[in-house]
This record gives C-alpha cells, sequence and structure tokens, in this order.
C-alpha cells in the first residue's frame, strides 16, 4: 500500500496515538534538555501528559458520533468518527489535558492545527499547509513577544516548509516532509539564536517535541519508522546540559550541566513593558509576560539570574522571585501518588459562597491547608504538575458558587488562569509560588466574601510573608553564593540560592541568619523528607542562641526534596 493521499479522520487520531507514544518514548531524552538545580516542571513529561489527555478524548468519542442526517435511510455513513469529531476531540482533550508552560503552548498548536483541518473529511497537501500555519499563529498568540530559538521558531519553520512543499504541487506526503525537514533545520539552529542554548550545549526541548508530532504525521502517512531515542551519552539531545554560571562579566563559561528558571510578579507600569521584554529576550529563552494594569506575572529561562532581575529593578518592583531547578521527577511520581490516596474529605456544613482549592502534596503539608479552610486538594508539585481538566473537576464539584485556586507553583500558573477561563463560575488564581505563600494567603480567607474580595486580600497576604527553602543540589554550578557541588546543601529565597553549606542544619541556619530582620517575630518550620528529629532540634537551639525573642513553630509537611519550608513573619 503507498503512501495516503489525504489525510482523513481516522489519520490523525492515529496521529495522535503515535505522537503520544513517541513522545513517551522520548520524554527522558527532552526533560534532561531542561535540567535546572531545584525541581520544576518537566517539558517532556508534560508534553506526554498533555497528548495522553487528546488520545483519551479521542477514545471516548466511541459510538457516540451522532448519525448524519444528509445521509439518506438505509444508506451507509464512513465508519468511523467524523473529521469534525476527531478535531474537536484534539483541541479539548489538549486544552483540558495541558500541563505546565510547555503543555499550553502545545495545546495552542493542536488546537491551531485541527481548526483547519476539521473543515473537511480528508486534508490535502495544502490543507495541511494551512493548519500547520494556523497552527504557528495560534501559539504566538499565547506568547505575548515570542522569542526565537524556542518552540515557537520550529512550529514557524514547519509552517514555512509546508507552505513551500504545498506551492511547488505536493500532496499530503511531501507537504509532511517539507514541514519537517524544515523544523529539524531549525530545531539545530536554536543554539544560535540564544546563547543559554549555546552555553548549555542543547537544543530547545519544547522544539525538539513539536518535531516528534512531525515524525508522527509522516509514520501514518507512509509508514516510515520513528525515530529512535538517542543513547544517554553525549549526542544528539540527549547530552545533558553543561553548566553555566548565573554571572561572568557578560561572558559564560560552560562547566558542568544545569540552566534555571526565573519567575516574578512585576509592579511596573505598563509603558516600560516593552523595553523590558527586549532586555530579556537577549538573555534567555521561553519568555512569558502576561499582565496589565501596573502587575506583570514574569517567566524566562536563562543562564544569568542577576540580569533577569535587574531588568525588572530597571522596569519597576519584582517581587515572590523563584529561581528553580529541575530533580528527579521519579521522586515526585511517588509524592503525588501517595498523597492523591491521602486527600481527606473536604470540610463539613454548608458550603461558604467562596470555596478554596488547593494544588499540593504531602500529608502533613495537606492537613495544614485543611486546617486553614481549603475544601479540596489536588495532587501535584513542582515536576508532576496537574492538568487543566484534573484542577477544573475539583472546581466545578464544589458546591460552592465562587473559588479560589492555590496553585502554589509558578508552572502551574498557565494552567490555573484556564481553569479560571472554563470554569462555569466565578473562579479566581491568587498566584502562589510555594507551599508557604500558599498558607499566608489563607490567614485572610473569608468564606462569605466574594471570589474577587478574597483574591486581592489573599494575594497581599501571599507577598507579606518571607518564603524560604532548602534543598540539595543535584548539580554541579556556579552562582551568586559561590560553587555548587553534587550534594551541597541549598538554602533558597525568592531571589535565588542564598547560602551554601555541607550540612542541612548549617543552610537552613544561614538561610535564616540571612532572611532575618528585627521587625519578625515568628519563624515556621514546615519539616519534609530528610528532616530529622535532631536537624530540626539544632535548628531551634540555634534560633534560641542567636533569636531568642522570636516565636518559633515546627509543623510537619512530609514534601519531599525540601527537607525545611521556612515561614517568617
Amino acid at each position: 500500500m503507498g503512501p495516503l493521499t489525504g489525510l482523513g479522520a481516522s489519520d490523525l487520531a492515529a496521529a495522535m496515538s503515535t505522537y503520544r507514544d513517541v513522545l513517551r518514548q522520548h520524554q527522558e531524552t527532552i526533560n534532561r534538555l531542561n535540567v535546572y538545580p531545584v525541581p520544576d516542571g518537566d517539558t517532556g513529561t508534560n508534553m506526554a501528559l498533555t497528548l495522553e489527555a487528546v488520545v483519551a478524548e479521542i477514545a471516548g468519542i466511541g459510538d457516540s458520533e451522532p448519525a448524519d442526517p444528509s445521509v439518506p435511510a438505509g444508506g451507509s455513513e464512513p465508519a468511523g468518527p467524523s473529521m469534525a469529531r476527531v478535531c474537536k476531540a484534539v483541541a479539548h482533550g489538549s486544552l483540558m489535558g495541558a500541563r505546565g508552560n510547555s503543555g499550553v503552548i502545545l495545546s495552542q498548536l493542536l488546537r491551531g492545527l485541527t481548526g483547519v483541518l476539521a473543515g473537511a473529511e480528508e486534508a490535502s497537501g495544502p490543507a495541511l499547509a494551512e493548519a500547520l500555519a494556523a497552527a504557528d499563529e495560534a501559539a504566538r498568540q499565547a506568547v505575548l513577544r515570542p522569542v526565537e530559538g524556542t518552540i515557537l521558531t520550529v512550529a514557524r519553520a514547519a509552517a514555512e516548509g509546508a507552505q513551500v512543499a504545498a506551492k511547488g504541487g505536493g500532496g499530503i506526503l511531501q507537504v509532511a516532509e517539507g514541514a519537517r525537514e524544515a523544523a529539524a533545520e531549525a530545531l539545530a539552529r536554536t543554539p544560535e539564536q540564544l546563547p543559554v542554548l549555546a552555553y548549555a550545549g542543547v537544543v530547545d526541548a519544547g522544539g525538539a517535541g513539536y518535531v516528534l508530532l512531525l515524525d508522527s504525521l509522516l509514520t501514518v502517512t507512509d509508514g516510515r519508522a520513528l525515530p529512535e531515542p538517542p543513547p544517554s551519552a553525549p549526542g544528539s539531545v540527549a547530552v545533558a546540559p553543561p553548566a553555566v554560571p548565573w554571572e561572568a562579566n557578560g561572558e559564560a563559561e560552560v562547566e558542568g550541566g544545569l540552566r534555571y528558571e526565573v519567575m516574578y510578579l512585576l509592579e511596573a507600569a505598563d509603558a516600560t513593558i516593552p523595553a523590558f521584554r527586549d532586555v530579556w529576550a537577549g538573555i534567555g529563552d521561553s519568555i512569558v509576560v502576561v499582565g496589565g494594569d501596573g502587575l506583570w506575572n514574569c517567566h524566562i529561562h536563562t543562564n544569568d539570574v542577576g540580569a533577569s532581575i535587574e531588568a525588572a529593578l530597571d522596569a519597576g518592583r519584582p517581587r515572590n522571585i523563584r529561581v528553580t531547578d529541575l530533580a528527579e521527577q521519579v521522586e515526585e511520581e511517588r509524592w503525588v501518588r501517595e498523597s492523591a490516596s491521602a486527600e481527606g474529605e473536604p470540610p463539613a456544613g454548608p458550603p461558604p459562597r467562596t470555596a478554596v482549592v488547593a494544588v499540593a502534596n504531602g500529608d502533613g503539608v495537606g492537613r495544614i491547608f485543611r486546617s486553614l479552610g481549603v475544601h479540596n486538594l489536588v495532587a501535584g508539585g513542582q515536576s508532576m504538575n496537574p492538568s487543566t481538566a484534573q484542577i477544573l473537576e475539583v472546581v466545578e464539584a464544589l458546591a460552592s458558587p465562587e473559588v479560589i485556586v492555590l496553585p502554589n507553583n509558578e508552572n502551574i500558573h498557565p494552567v490555573a488562569l484556564q481553569v479560571c477561563e472554563l470554569a462555569g463560575k466565578p473562579v479566581r488564581m491568587v498566584p502562589t509560588s510555594g507551599i508557604v505563600e500558599g498558607f499566608a494567603a489563607l490567614l485572610e480567607y473569608d468564606p462569605e466574601a466574594s471570589a474577587d474580595d478574597n483574591c486581592r486580600a489573599m494575594a497581599a497576604s501571599a507577598r507579606r510573608v518571607v518564603a524560604g527553602e532548602v534543598a540539595q543540589a543535584v548539580r554541579d554550578a556556579t552562582g551568586p553564593a559561590g560553587p555548587i557541588r553534587v550534594g551541597d546543601w541549598m538554602g533558597l529565597s525568592r531571589d535565588g540560592v542564598e547560602v551554601i553549606a555541607d550540612s542541612l542544619v548549617e543552610a537552613t541556619c544561614s538561610l535564616l541568619e540571612k532572611l532575618l530582620s528585627d521587625d519578625h517575630t515568628l519563624v515556621t518550620l514546615i519539616e519534609g523528607e530528610g528532616a530529622g528529629v535532631g536537624e530540626t532540634r539544632r535548628i531551634g537551639e540555634w534560633l534560641e542562641e542567636h533569636r531568642p525573642e522570636l516565636d518559633v513553630e515546627v509543623h510537619h509537611g512530609g514534601q519531599p526534596l525540601y527537607p525545611y519550608l521556612l515561614s517568617i513573619e
């Protein structure tokens, strides 16, 4: 059997299933393209989970396809769901299943693609080219200022390659080949467009994932084999990124292995944002700046943490600064599974006007959230980001007419915002970036106030707390606090790595010394996995000796990867 002459509904469904499978095969390879010092969302994992939702949505069509009224009685309809139904399933499944920034952008790409393909039962080569162009435009509209050297660059190249093939009279196979060839060339050039990729010796992770979509289309079109994941040894996209110092007098020195993600809220006049974005475009990728009316949510992948924060100081006032890194996903997957089975029951009694949903993991963390008034918990965290559908299902199940969502992680913000748009009731997100901020926000929660009033008060309360975290380095690096080696203990604040120490206790005490001021009166320690009774006692003794006037509270959180979360008020 020769290559397809057109792409039908069953072919599109097969392409989505194939894409899901190949993403799973290459998942760890793509994840290794954005390794950070502490846990964060994995590109490969989030893209694969988004496609899992797409495939499940297609499978759910089943026999629900309604009869075509245009077919006379006794006539025969085409077997299987229509192209329009499959396209609707792809668009809806990707929207509801989107996880993290990479999942949200992939969702936009698929929605743009299927928006065109839905118009005919069998897509021709020119129709596929038009669909890839629509995917490109939809994805770029999702990012306020597209930055070249990212998945957006790869998607544009695919669209342009497809259009060249279509104008030359190419059919479905030639158009898919033209798109794949152009996308692969663009992916290989991404390090030339972004210094952070060149420093790390890698290509863009999201772009690598998008090329696999085109590989899947070619497999369905003419039966060619899918690419095998590269070996873990150096080469192609499997190489782990080398370390890049945060600052080196403008010159990066490649050493060993990591990249950084910087996130913060920026209070700045709207007129300052274009210049701010221009500065960021020169120092990183995966840039998203969303907001308005003086408050902006900013996200960047960069090798220069200092410059990314200085740009904010030039524009206005940054707050809730967070510098994150990637840790082992397997550990958090276990954590998510365990916490999902121990979420507990929501509070009894009549539903309040405004209920609260929080994303969290850890048995103790969940209990604290429940005690502060949270009605439902969604299992998730740094690298295991919940989908739009998971959060939306919990929100819609609540009897309360209004809802507040606490994402408690920067990478979950885009998904939580989608929930706010999709929900059939007023839903607002308080942009909490960590568990401690979530706790602080709940101190101003009023069950009988509106979601809007709660959102304002809770966001202000979250900003007032001084948050800290203690974690162990998983890669060698160089930072403002000095060289970091695998196994070192790091004390982190919103400004990044504050201290580096040989022991957990030393790192925690040194971080407290950095963060505490004379105005503070209360320190709360949230114990996670790895925090022992002896360590907590020695930290308490240090506080008693150096800050005897402080009140100290200790709670069991059970969170992995961060033995101590600190809240200072």
